[in-house]
């Protein structure tokens, strides 16, 4: 097929192909120049299965409005094609980020995982299946995220709905639509899934060379098993086995996988969750003003729980700052109600320090980025998520060393020496305090000695 004419919009490049449609990336006319990517469907090549297919395509993303679903901006046609024009994202596929990566380490996959179930979720409200979610479908934007792309072989299908039809690609279909050709919504938790296990270990557990060897493992329905060697927390172990059911009776229910704690797409960065946040502050605020310490403290460890997030996902380097300001302010208040001593003997110097290198390292985005995920490790700590603390720092340290070992000497070398050394014992000291209970535990055993201090003075 000859490139495309698309009125008001220059074609550039091709940049994939499917069985009856080319995509390309493209620009607007107009002042803006604004990056498209562009769907042409040739008329002539659609079945009748496919035509419904791109009706129904066209009809769900005309609706369907969510940051992690691609946006469709408008469509167009004549007499020989169909042109769906989409939002540009410029970091390819979760497929080709994969195999660039090889596996990926858990706290990026569980932040891909959270995106993909953030969208799952919203879809299930308008009662819409995927039916083709694998990697090659999530599309990567600025700043690794992710959006759903695709929606050809996507239907209407409520929790009680049953279908029979193919839908999909073998290596991410459902075993129930493979070999019972009856499925319902929960096939889409299976490729959730396969698309988790891949992105840790880098390969579908079903790898095959033929598709009647993938049938025939799939038909066996031997278990899927996660690699010996293999690391991963036991929330993620647990979320993997119970996607990954054969039997879709015994697989995790929708509900049960939004509530997963390994999601915890109840503190998941969104515009819901900043006003939880700034909701809960304010409340704090008020509390401590009327020297409400137990209270207080409560409250400013819950808003940080929804801040955090907030801070780690946010773009805009202006927003970004903003966020941290406000989030080591409602940390040193939250230290000083559980500790007033040791609040005060905090040093100055580390802050100090740590703001320095950041200025030392604004030419190296790997180092900034590396540090921004250690400070984040920082707070995550302080609140008492101790195993999402861990993570991070062990995450920024897989960088930071590398670097450190490359990097001339000087004074940003010896700032960056002490910044690792400090996370290094921090993980340390994250790993070993990652079995205690949680925030609310914690803030239960503070409260306790805020009362016995307020008995003390009473006296």
């Amino acid at each position: 097929m000859t490139t495309p004419y698309v009125e008001g919009y220059v074609i550039v490049e091709k940049i994939g192909a499917g069985s009856y449609s080319n995509v390309y990336k493209a620009f607007k006319k107009d002042g803006c120049r604004e990056a498209v990517a562009i769907k042409v469907v040739e008329k002539r090549r659609l079945s009748k299965s496919a035509e419904d297919n791109i009706v129904t395509e066209i009809s769900l993303l005309k609706k369907l409005k969510h940051p992690h679903i691609v946006n469709m901006k408008d469509f167009l046609y004549d007499g020989r094609c169909i042109y769906i024009i989409m939002e540009w994202c410029g970091g390819g596929d979760l497929s080709g980020f994969i195999k660039k990566k090889r596996c990926l380490p858990e706290p990026v996959c569980r932040r891909f995982l959270q995106q993909l179930s953030a969208a799952l979720k919203y879809l299930r409200s308008h009662n819409v299946c995927h039916m083709d979610l694998k990697p090659s479908n999530l599309l990567l934007a600025q700043q690794q995220i992710l959006k759903i792309g695709d929606f050809g072989f996507a239907q209407y299908l409520s929790d009680e709905d049953k279908h029979n039809s193919i839908r999909g690609s073998p290596l991410y279909m459902a075993p129930e639509m493979l070999l019972a050709r009856k499925y319902d919504a929960r096939a889409d938790l299976w490729s959730v899934g396969i698309i988790m296990y891949e992105c840790l270990f880098g390969k579908a557990p079903y790898s095959s060379s033929s598709f009647s060897e993938l049938a025939d493992k799939i038909r066996s329905k031997a278990p899927v098993e996660i690699p010996k060697c293999a690391s991963v927390s036991s929330q993620c172990r647990d979320l993997l086995s119970r996607l990954l059911k054969h039997d879709p009776e015994q697989r995790i229910d929708y509900e049960s996988f939004f509530k997963h704690d390994y999601l915890d797409l109840e503190h998941f960065p969104c515009e819901e969750s900043l006003l939880k946040a700034v909701d809960l502050v304010s409340k704090a605020v008020k509390l401590d003003a009327e020297h409400k310490e137990r209270e207080a403290f409560n409250l400013y460890c819950e808003s940080l729980l929804y801040f955090v997030p907030l801070l780690s996902a946010e773009n805009d380097p202006t927003k970004k700052a903003a966020y941290r300001v406000k989030v080591d302010e409602y940390i040193r208040r939250a230290e000083e109600l559980k500790d007033p001593a040791a609040a005060a003997s905090r040093s100055a110097n580390d802050s100090s320090a740590f703001s320095q290198l950041l200025k030392l390292c604004t030419t190296s985005e790997k180092l900034c980025s590396a540090l921004e995920i250690g400070h984040t490790g920082e707070m995550y700590m302080t609140e008492g998520q101790y195993s999402l603390a861990l993570g991070k720092f062990e995450s920024c340290l897989a960088t930071l060393m590398p670097l450190l070992a490359l990097e001339p000497r000087g004074p940003r070398r010896d700032l960056l020496h002490k910044q690792v050394q400090q996370w290094l014992c921090l993980a340390e000291s994250s790993k070993s305090l990652a079995a205690l209970p949680a925030i609310k535990e914690r803030s239960n055993a503070t409260a306790a000695s805020l009362k016995g201090k307020k008995l003390i003075r009473s006296r």
